[in-house]
């Protein structure tokens, strides 16, 4: 086991208490843990409890939360030190730290669900997920005032969990890696166009996880609505012909994830310029665009992976991915039922079920990072078994 030196933000909410089992377990595991408690937090745990789990004692050093890190955790994030990571504040050695850090930073907000639903806090997590700052939670149950919904801090093993799936070895390294990321858009003249709600958000994820393993990767962006990822190729496929053109010119890649929503079909002819608006119908003849999942399997080469995506709805929704991983000989399929307004299209996080020959893995709602971790998990697991190289 690799060891690594975790930074543990702690910010001045009532679930800072929650945050010295965080400690416990990171420490459990191997971990260096230095502590950075905000004075509002000592109000609820004092300093010396979280020093003493971790067990350190309080350094002479006056920068030692400017040392390098494998990990920034911040956990409870309250409101106030979200919006101060947004706005780029540094007050406190905690806010200090996170603009110095160069690495993956995990937060956890915890606050009132009405605190979390407010428009000036969604702005400033969008800024955050703009930025390649993962969020876990915040859940929904019972909060500490006595009001229930979504504010709850996330609980400690499932924050420690996924700062291990964070600091694991790169396993990625030597891998060609291309992924397909948001909505296709089909010209119907110069101005107007068919296209979808894809904001990108999940093949974003995807290219920024396989990154942070190692991958070489490329990202074929279609639309993005989301900024992408730092530290890789990104290569503009605005319609399904250039998703075609450009995944196919890569089709000798280890593992290609087709998360984009390309289209199936576009107009037969584009109207040359703008059609001006008229009282006679407008009718649109559309023809079929190059299936690339079929293509990309017909090219595979020994030991590549191939993952298609489903959008659809519902049983019968599911029913109809299973038979596509059959019929266009994808290794795996990766379904999202569109048919929720709470994930899938635009939304933070989803639910999936991953369907391969050996059988499916249902992945539960969770933020999109996440699932990204759980598609790669599953698709390094065939990658390995073809090369035996294995993972990590």
């Amino acid at each position: 086991m690799t060891v690594a030196r975790v930074l543990l933000g702690v910010t001045g909410g009532i679930a800072a208490y929650k945050a010295c089992e965080l400690v416990r377990l990171l420490v459990r595991a191997g971990h260096e843990v230095v502590p950075l408690v905000t004075p509002g937090a000592d109000r609820f745990v004092r300093a010396e409890t979280f020093h003493a789990l971790a067990r350190r004692s309080p350094s002479d050093d006056p920068y030692p939360h400017l040392e390098r890190a494998d990990l920034l955790v911040v956990a409870p994030l309250t409101a106030n030190t979200l919006a101060k990571l947004a706005h780029g504040l540094a007050d406190s050695v905690l806010t200090e730290a996170a603009l110095a850090h160069r690495g993956p930073i995990l937060v956890a907000p915890a606050m009132n669900s009405r605190m979390w639903s407010h428009p000036a806090t969604q702005a400033n997590v969008a800024v955050l997920r703009e930025r390649g700052v993962e969020l876990i939670g915040p859940e929904e149950g019972e909060l500490a005032e006595g009001e229930s919904g979504v504010g709850r801090m996330a609980e400690p093993e499932t924050i420690a969990a996924r700062c291990e799936e964070l600091l694991r070895p790169p396993s990625l390294i030597g891998r060609r890696v291309v992924v397909t990321a948001g909505g296709t858009r089909e010209p119907l003249d110069s101005v107007r166009y068919l296209g979808n709600r894809s904001s990108g958000r999940m093949g974003v994820a995807l290219a920024r996880e396989a990154r942070r393993r190692g991958a070489e990767v490329t990202l074929l962006a279609s639309n993005l609505t989301v900024a992408s990822p730092s530290e890789v190729e990104v290569v503009q496929a605005p319609t399904a012909e250039d998703v075609a053109r450009e995944a196919l010119a890569r089709s000798d890649a280890d593992l290609v994830l087709m998360a984009a929503a390309v289209a199936d079909y576009r107009p037969a002819e584009a109207h040359a310029g703008k059609r001006p608006k008229d009282d006679a119908p407008w009718e649109v003849r559309l023809e079929p665009t190059t299936d690339v999942l079929t293509e990309l399997a017909a090219r595979r080469r020994n030991g590549s992976v191939l993952v298609g995506f489903a959008a659809d709805e519902g049983e019968r929704g599911l029913e109809r991915a299973r038979e596509k991983r059959n019929r266009k000989g994808a290794d795996l399929i990766v379904y999202n039922d569109v048919g929720r307004t709470d994930i899938g299209f635009d939304a933070v996080e989803n639910e999936v079920v991953v369907i391969s020959a050996e059988g499916e893995r249902r992945i539960p709602k969770t933020s999109k990072e996440r699932v990204a971790a759980a598609i790669l998990d599953e698709a390094e697991t065939l990658l390995g078994g073809r090369d035996g190289r294995g993972r990590g």
